[in-house]
């Protein structure tokens, strides 16, 4: 039977894609072609907007070209197309002073991460380790893995002793409050071992919902992966946040798990990363999970 292995995650995407480098508003020489004009010249090809530059911010571009969305040039592009929003509002200018600690950025529709204080990590946790920063028991948690980091960084959502896989981890409250929170319904997705074989209408079962002792519980999605003999794997995905849900769930369907391996929380996949290994989020991933939480 084919191992937990889910597909290695591509970290290349990011918001705002190479913008054309001729023609309309992102051009930054003049009909000539010659050498790029002053900001004042730039602004004024751009057109103008009324958004208010913040005495002593940062330059707009500046602020993408940090957030990872490309060269300056390129940043100056997407301003130019028209494709950066700052509180809402189209701006044009690329000399726009902004403060990236209290406004919100958006380009293509989607908030970049501007504040260059804030950590955005994913962690594979391994078998074994609490979902917590210390223990008064001294067993294995999750700060062991993150060696001396300055930032004190929160888990969005915890996993079982014995279950493996992709949590988040930031120091963005509000992300890591709404992620977590039932409302959102941020939908997550596990890889189970478990006695099999599954009959075929356990997809439908798990999908219509299963009472538990504490109410009504439901897939999103079910399928098989493989199957042997006793044993299958199947991938789940829900969005519930209940104390061993997948495991109550399943095992009350008649398939108790003996290995469970979170891939997924909503767009952020755990791809290749080695267990007790982090990374950075993209700049996609952080401007995806902003939008399914309505931030």
């Amino acid at each position: 039977m084919r191992t937990m292995s889910p597909r290695a995650h591509d970290g290349r995407d990011r918001p705002g894609g190479r913008g054309q480098r001729d023609g309309g508003a992102g051009r930054r020489g003049g009909a000539s072609g010659g050498k790029a004009a002053p900001d004042a010249d730039l602004a004024a090809e751009a057109g103008h907007d009324s958004l208010t530059d913040v005495p002593g911010g940062v330059r707009l571009q500046k602020v993408l070209a940090a957030a990872g969305i490309g060269s300056r040039r390129h940043c100056e592009e997407l301003i130019g197309e028209g494709r950066v929003e700052v509180d809402g509002e189209i701006v044009r200018r690329y000399g726009a002073r902004v403060d990236p600690d209290h406004q919100i950025i958006k380009v293509d529709g989607r908030r970049i991460p501007s504040r260059q204080d804030l950590v955005y990590l994913a962690f594979n946790k391994p078998a074994g380790v609490l979902t917590t920063m210390s223990d008064d028991r001294g067993r294995p948690t999750i700060s062991d893995f993150l060696g001396d980091r300055a930032e004190r960084l929160y888990h969005v959502g915890r996993l079982d002793f014995d279950t493996e896989g992709l949590m988040l981890l930031t120091n963005d409250g509000d992300l890591a409050h709404r992620l977590a929170h039932p409302r959102y319904g941020v939908a997550k997705t596990y890889l189970a071992d478990v006695a099999g074989p599954p009959p075929r209408d356990l997809g439908r079962r798990l999908v219509t919902g299963i009472e538990l002792e504490d109410g009504v519980a439901s897939a999103d999605k079910f399928r098989v992966i493989d199957q042997a003999g006793s044993r299958a794997l199947v991938e789940i995905t829900l969005h519930e946040g209940r104390k061993h849900i997948v495991r109550r769930l399943l095992a009350e369907a008649g398939h108790p798990v003996s290995r469970l391996v979170r891939t997924q929380v909503g767009p952020v996949t755990l791809g290749s990363l080695r267990p007790g290994s982090t990374r950075a989020l993209t700049t996609r991933e952080i401007g995806e999970l902003y939008a399914a939480v309505g931030l």
